[in-house]
């Protein structure tokens, strides 16, 4: 299911940034002094009491301003409290409840989303000052005392925002429906592509670049199986996103590929790779996603021969050589070539991203692996592996135990990938490989 959405807001300079940084656990948000330092919102994934949620860090609310910057901010931070489930207010003890504290309580009041109040910078522990009282004249309930630099009262946080969370809802779907999240540079035909496949017009098609606003869901059912389409606002390079709108587009981007089983990757063929396109795909890479890169508006390259798609694979391979197990496919999105085929490499990738193999299994391979070519060696001494298992499935992940972790050189990891690829396929879907040291005091 979609995860909870929890907005830390508050004016500047209360430390929010901080308890962001706190509550995720490293340093994400840029924490400064100066007010405003936090001028877009920065989101990462949570887990409290054994349920995930996003975590989103907003810049500072000026209720009354005319500074265009802080309004923009502002703007930011309404569009955060928007979609947010539950809403963190971060107020400073040390300031006391001020003017725009009361300003942006009241504007929290009248979202009708539930709030908890922090009361940042309470440093010190056992009794609470006296000045900790006035904060209850916010009207926003019980204020919880935090340090957000020592971590005193984060617990008691996270307990009130919990409280606040949605009922976990059974997958609207099903679990045999495969999420499908189509992604890629803004005016690709990520649109144009979830119209064809459901086989009507269910989402805005432009030229203009920037016309899909939001994460829109498509649901559809056909002989190849059931299917959720999600798509995305195009991710744009950080510098070029200026719109307030488009910043928070690019995180519901973001987080469609986070809860997507299998991603699109769409190429536009008449613009060929681009830097961009590379930072998209490996944001599914490094999300563990089934990946398939799908080569649209293939029905507009002048002048093809019978070696054009082959030599644009050629390039593609190198371009994509971080994600050697990906698909291509190519496409016309307007006038429907190759897109049926898409469905059946999607349930293909879907499966491989899934794939389950037994330990019996790896290990017999493991054999003749090592048989074939010896670990490496290093001042006299010999990688071994004992054995190999996997440890979960989306993405495929391997746990090797051997006796000194140093020995398991990059290029040894690589041959052990390719090999249970050659085996098992994996088409589609990173393989990701860990390595554990079992006997420390091996001499041998």
């Amino acid at each position: 299911m979609a995860k909870p959405i929890v907005a830390v807001v508050g004016r500047p300079n209360v430390g929010k940034s901080t308890l962001f940084n706190k509550l995720v656990g490293k340093r994400i948000s840029i924490v400064e002094d100066t007010p405003g330092v936090t001028r877009d919102r920065i989101y990462a994934e949570c887990e409290w009491l054994n349920r995930s949620f996003m975590l989103v860090d907003t810049g500072g609310i000026e209720p009354n301003t005319d500074d265009v910057l802080l309004s923009q901010m502002r703007r930011q931070a309404e569009m955060a409290i928007e979609r947010a489930d539950v809403i963190i207010l971060v107020t400073d003890i040390q300031c006391g409840v001020t003017a725009a504290d009361q300003d942006v309580a009241t504007m929290l009041q009248k979202s009708g989303k539930p709030v908890v109040l922090c009361v940042n910078k309470v440093d010190s522990i056992g009794e609470v000052p006296p000045e900790f009282y006035e904060f209850y004249n916010l009207g926003l309930g019980d204020p919880i005392p935090v340090s957000s630099v020592h971590g005193h009262g984060t617990g008691d946080l996270l307990d009130a925002v919990f409280a606040h969370f949605p009922e976990e809802m059974e997958e609207e779907y099903g679990e045999e429906v495969i999420r499908v999240a189509i992604i890629g540079k803004p005016n690709v035909g990520k649109s144009s592509l979830v119209n064809r496949l459901a086989g009507e017009e269910r989402v805005i098609v432009s030229d203009i670049a920037g016309t899909t606003r939001d994460a829109v869901d498509t649901y559809v059912e056909n002989e190849y199986g059931r299917y959720v389409l999600v798509d995305t606002a195009g991710i744009r390079r950080k510098s070029r996103v200026t719109e307030n709108v488009e910043r928070y587009s690019v995180l519901r981007s973001y987080i469609a590929v986070d809860q997507a089983d299998v991603c699109l990757i769409l190429i536009d063929a008449t613009e060929g790779f681009t830097e961009q396109d590379s930072k998209v795909a490996g944001y599914a890479h490094e999300q563990g996603k089934g990946c398939i890169v799908v080569v649209n508006k293939w029905d507009a390259v002048p002048d093809k021969t019978d070696r054009t798609m082959q030599e644009f694979v050629n390039r593609l391979r190198v371009d994509f050589s971080f994600m050697s197990y990906v698909p291509f496919l190519f496409i016309s999105a307007l006038t429907g070539q190759r897109v049926n085929r898409l469905y059946e490499l999607i349930n293909d990738v879907a499966a491989q991203n899934a794939l389950r193999v037994s330990t019996g299994a790896l290990n017999d391979l493991l054999a003749n692996a090592t048989a074939r070519m010896q670990p490496p060696s290093d001042r006299g001494r010999r990688l071994k592996i004992y054995y190999i298992t996997q440890a979960s499935t989306k993405p495929p992940t391997f746990v090797a135990f051997v006796n000194r972790k140093e020995l398991f050189h990059f290029s040894y990891q690589r041959y052990l990938e390719n090999q249970i690829r050659d085996t098992f396929g994996l088409t589609g879907t990173p393989v990701r490989f860990l390595v554990r040291e079992r006997d420390r005091n091996d001499t041998d």
